[in-house]
């Protein structure tokens, strides 16, 4: 049985509509991973847009509608419970997933590739640019 890390409740993942962490993956590298309200729970995604390398939680909580997360930049949207997408830029691409459980409303990391760091976004010069949000002037904020 692989290991598991408790990381928070469903109840404060749905009242902030995310809940973004750090993670170490397999190779080493610190990766965002955010948490967001699903209809059977919660689901876990890297915090990465599939079209660009854009954050799709800037540090403020995902932007989300109608059960679907928006990408800041272009504004494709991702079904939070599938990470699918079908429209946009990034349509046909699904996000990269991040397996989690929940027991009694806490939520727990138990993909095998990811070691929890801490709460919030990487904190150190992450590549994201320098004001930590998009590289464009299209900046979604909802």
């Amino acid at each position: 049985m692989s290991t598991r890390t408790e990381l928070t409740t469903v109840e404060a993942v749905r009242e902030g509509r995310s809940w973004l962490f750090t993670a170490t993956d397999a190779h080493g590298t610190d990766d965002e991973v955010i948490l967001v309200p699903c209809e059977d729970g919660v689901e876990a995604w890297v915090n990465r847009c599939t079209h660009e390398a854009q954050r799709l939680d800037r540090g403020m909580g995902v932007a989300m509608r109608d059960g679907e997360l928006i990408c800041p930049k272009h504004g494709s949207t991702f079904d939070s419970c599938s990470g699918h997408c079908d429209n946009g830029d990034a349509a046909h691409t699904t996000l990269v997933g991040v397996d989690v459980s929940v027991e009694d409303g806490t939520v727990y990391l138990t993909d095998d590739g990811y070691a929890f760091v801490h709460e919030g976004g990487i904190e150190d010069d992450d590549g994201w640019g320098d004001d930590d949000g998009p590289s464009s002037t299209s900046h979604l904020s909802f």
